[in-house]
């Protein structure tokens, strides 16, 4: 069973970037596809994208497609969420989470505490 923490989040302004990470702890992180979503106020979680045991796929959502990069450490057992440009609508809770197999759609096991990002206009 593997556990997650997020940090990274904050405060920034719209344009700017902003890096997330996601530390795995117990569990054999390589072993795990590794997802970011994200929760607006009001809205249902949303899902960013994924990224496949070695790094070498990833995956996204249309709305990230471009702007978002997925990347992970196995030997740090961290996988990271890059946000550039980022805009106010992308104000929301982040969250990692982990699941056994690679793809779009997938139900996910294990899920972060989540970080907040807020973007001032």
């Amino acid at each position: 069973q593997v556990q997650l923490e997020e940090s990274g989040g904050g405060l920034v302004q719209a344009g700017d970037s902003l890096r997330l990470s996601c530390a795995a702890s117990r569990g054999t992180f390589a072993h795990y596809a590794m997802g970011w979503f994200r929760q607006a106020p009001g809205k249902e979680r949303e899902f960013i994208g994924t990224i496949n045991y070695s790094g070498s796929s990833t995956a996204y959502a249309d709305f990230a497609r471009g702007r978002f990069t997925i990347s992970r450490d196995n030997a740090e057992r961290t996988v990271y969420l890059q946000m550039n440009a980022v805009k106010p609508e992308d104000t929301a809770v982040y969250y990692c989470a982990a699941v056994a197999n690679y793809g779009m759609g997938q139900k996910y096991d294990y899920w972060g505490q989540g970080t907040q990002v807020t973007v001032s206009s």
